[in-house]
C-alpha cells in the first residue's frame, strides 16, 4: 500500500515523500521580480521542513503578465544568478524545487508593469477586470515567453517548471467559456480553448527537451455559471496526458468564484470539511493516468495518507498551512500528527500586499500575547 513518506519518482525527480508545497504568492521578490535572500531562504526552511518537492510561488514569465507587487519573475535573463541560488539552496538541503510559470492576463496588475492587461476576450470591469482582446501574434508570443521562462529555469538549475493554467489566470482564461468569447481557432468548443495550453506545453518541451519534467496546476472547475466544468477538465487532461504532460495538479476556483475561490476560509478541523475537490479527483483517477497531485483543505495526515492509500491522489499538495509551518511535514513524520495549525483566515495574505512578504498574522500576534 503506498504511503505518505515513502520515496517515489516523478519523471526523473525522485521525491522523499509524498507532499509538495504548492505555489503562492510571496510578496518577497524585488519589485521587478529578481529574487531575494529572504525568498531563498524561505524555499531552504520548507526543504529543511522536509517538503518533498517545493513549487515557488508563481513567476511572471513576461512583464505584461505581473499579477502583483514583489511577485517572483523569469522573465529576463539578468534573473538567473537569483533563480540558481533558490535551486542551489534546496539542493543543498536534499530537497527538490520547481518553478510556477504564469501570467496573470486580464487579472494582470497593469498599474505595476505600466502595461495595458490582456486576454482571450475583451471585458469592461463588470464581470471580470478590463481588458483587451489578445491578437494571434500576441498568442504567439506568450507561448514564446512560457517556453523561454522554461529554459531560465532549467538553466538555473531547477528540476523542472509547473505551468500555471488555473485559478482565473491567463491560461486558465482561455481554457473557460466565461472568460474565453473568441470565435477564432483560440475559442468556441474546449478543444479550441485548450489550444494556447497545448502550445504552451509543446513549446516548452522544444525549449528543455523531454527528460525536463514539466507539469501543469489545472482547474479541477470554475464553479461559475458558463464557466469550466469538470467534464471539460478531463477532457482536457486527456489532451495533455496524450501530449506527455508529468503530473497534473487539480485545484478549482478563480477570484470572482464567491466562496468556491481557490483560498476559500472556514475551519477544515475535521475530516469531513477537507479536501475540496475529492470528487473531481475520483473522477480524475477513473479516466486519467497520469499523477495527480491534489491540492484544497488537505490539514491532517490522516486524511493525506488516507488520499493516497485509496488511489484517490498520489501527491499531496499543501499551501497555507506551510506559511505557518514551514517544518510541518518533518513534525508529522516525527510522529506529532496533530492537525495544521492553519486556521484558513487568510490575513497571510494582506501584508505581502503592503509589501512586507507573506506570513501568519495569527501566529504573530499570538507571540505577542502574554
Amino acid at each position: 500500500m503506498p504511503s505518505l513518506f515513502e520515496t517515489t519518482t516523478l519523471s526523473t525527480m525522485t521525491l522523499k515523500n509524498r507532499f509538495v508545497r504548492s505555489a503562492t504568492w510571496e510578496g518577497m521578490a524585488e519589485d521587478d521580480g529578481v529574487c531575494t535572500a529572504r525568498l531563498i531562504d524561505l524555499m531552504a526552511r520548507l526543504a529543511d521542513g522536509g517538503v518533498g518537492l517545493i513549487i515557488s510561488g508563481h513567476a511572471y514569465v513576461s512583464r505584461e503578465g505581473q499579477a502583483g507587487p514583489k511577485q517572483m519573475g523569469v522573465y529576463d535573463d539578468g534573473m538567473l544568478p537569483g533563480l540558481n541560488r533558490m535551486a542551489q539552496a534546496v539542493h543543498d538541503r536534499g530537497g527538490r524545487i520547481i518553478v510556477q510559470l504564469a501570467h496573470a492576463g486580464t487579472q494582470a496588475a497593469a498599474a505595476l508593469s505600466g502595461l495595458p492587461a490582456m486576454g482571450p476576450s475583451v471585458f469592461d470591469g463588470k464581470k471580470a477586470p478590463a481588458s483587451r482582446e489578445m491578437t494571434e501574434a500576441e498568442i504567439a508570443g506568450v507561448v514564446a515567453a512560457f517556453a523561454a521562462g522554461a529554459e531560465r529555469v532549467r538553466k538555473a538549475g531547477f528540476d523542472g517548471v509547473q505551468i500555471h493554467a488555473a485559478h482565473g489566470y491567463l491560461l486558465s482564461q482561455f481554457l473557460s467559456p466565461f472568460y474565453n468569447r473568441r470565435q477564432d481557432r483560440y475559442g468556441g468548443g474546449i478543444e479550441n480553448r485548450a489550444r494556447i495550453v497545448l502550445e504552451v506545453l509543446a513549446a516548452i518541451r522544444r525549449a528543455v527537451g523531454g527528460a525536463f519534467p514539466v507539469l501543469i496546476k489545472l482547474n479541477s472547475e470554475d464553479f461559475l455559471e458558463d464557466g469550466f466544468s469538470r467534464q471539460e477538465m478531463l477532457d482536457v487532461c486527456r489532451m495533455l496526458e496524450d501530449a506527455g504532460i508529468d503530473a497534473i495538479e487539480l485545484s478549482g476556483g478563480t477570484g470572482h468564484s464567491g466562496r468556491y475561490t481557490p483560498v476559500r476560509t472556514g475551519r477544515f478541523d475535521t475530516p469531513d470539511r477537507q479536501v475540496f475537490y475529492r470528487d473531481a479527483a475520483r473522477e480524475y483517477k477513473d479516466h486519467i493516468r497520469t499523477p495527480l497531485i491534489l491540492v484544497g483543505g488537505i490539514r491532517s495526515p490522516e486524511v493525506a495518507e488516507a488520499l493516497v492509500a485509496s488511489g484517490e491522489a498520489d501527491y499531496i499538495a499543501l499551501s497555507r498551512p506551510l506559511i505557518r509551518e514551514p517544518a510541518l511535514i518533518r513534525r508529522w513524520q516525527a510522529g506529532d500528527t496533530a492537525i495544521a495549525a492553519c486556521k484558513s483566515d487568510n490575513l497571510c495574505f494582506k501584508p505581502a500586499l503592503d509589501g512586507r512578504g507573506i506570513y501568519c498574522v495569527l501566529e504573530e500576534r499570538e507571540k505577542k500575547e502574554p
